[in-house]
């Protein structure tokens, strides 16, 4: 499946910049390139990408700190390429915007099918199916399932969702706690938007993991602990950016050995 759209390659490696080019290229992507991190970032600012490539061991300034400046500016995927060992960097990126990671050494084809996952992840309901074969696992609730959140109604069509005064307007990608704006990054986005959509019910981590990767439907298949650690650092800096706590969760409840869901509703609620 060919991908459309936008790319940034920041890469100081020559041979893995111009052959990350080249795949990307040929998936249908316009791609940029730059072989330093104060160049990724103009590019970023200059192109607009969709989707970011980026090199965690740049040698000017890191990774981490490209992620850092690209967010001020950009919702673009970033996609981090690291090696094993730098498994500590690699969760910080996510902590601080990145949306997904692949080892190093990798297949030209994985990193293409985590782009094309990116670029094409599903919205709304088709979500999470399946929740890893958890056993509390089962289809979302309905909008007028008491359980679930309050569908937001405007004159035409449902905008969003509503939970504990917790706002995500689906149509214009939006998040605001009572009237501030709070600004999420797509995959921390689409993960509240999944859990809202399931509402009481639980979707475990490997769940979440599978259809970050587009392997929602792969019950069985494998998900390594970094990428559940990586769900994990998603959902924590999802409750920083909106203030929740895990230990007194207004939004996001833990459940422990599983998963996540909503908090229940509040008697203001």
């Amino acid at each position: 499946m060919g991908a459309s759209g936008v790319a940034v390659v920041i890469e100081d490696d020559d041979d893995i910049r111009e052959v990350v080019h080249a795949v990307l290229e040929a998936s249908g992507l316009e791609v940029y390139a730059a072989g330093n991190g104060v160049d990724g970032v103009d590019a970023v600012r200059l192109h607009n990408p969709d989707v970011i490539t980026l090199d965690l061991g740049l040698p000017d300034i890191d990774g981490i700190e490209v992620t850092r400046r690209v967010r001020e500016f950009s919702d673009a995927y970033i996609i981090m390429l690291t090696a094993r060992a730098r498994e500590v960097d690699t969760l910080q990126g996510l902590a601080i915007g990145a949306d997904d990671f692949v080892t190093k050494p990798f297949r030209p084809r994985e990193l293409l099918a985590r782009v094309e996952t990116l670029l094409r992840r599903p919205r709304g309901s088709k979500l999470l199916n399946s929740s890893g074969g958890s056993p509390t696992a089962e289809q979302p609730p309905t909008p007028n399932s008491p359980t679930g959140p309050t569908p937001v109604l405007p004159a035409a069509e449902p905008a969003g969702l509503e939970h504990n005064g917790l706002f995500l307007d689906v149509a214009t990608r939006t998040t605001r706690v009572g009237t501030e704006e709070v600004q999420l990054t797509r995959t921390e986005f689409d993960l509240l938007q999944a859990l809202m959509e399931a509402g009481r019910v639980v979707r475990s981590t490997t769940g979440l993991a599978r259809w970050l990767h587009a392997r929602e439907y792969e019950t069985g298949g494998y998900v390594s602990e970094s990428e559940e650690r990586a769900i994990q650092v998603h959902i924590a800096n999802l409750r920083r950016k909106l203030g929740d706590s895990a230990q007194s969760p207004r939004w996001v409840e833990t459940v422990r050995g599983v998963g996540y869901r909503l908090a229940a509703k509040t008697s203001e609620n």
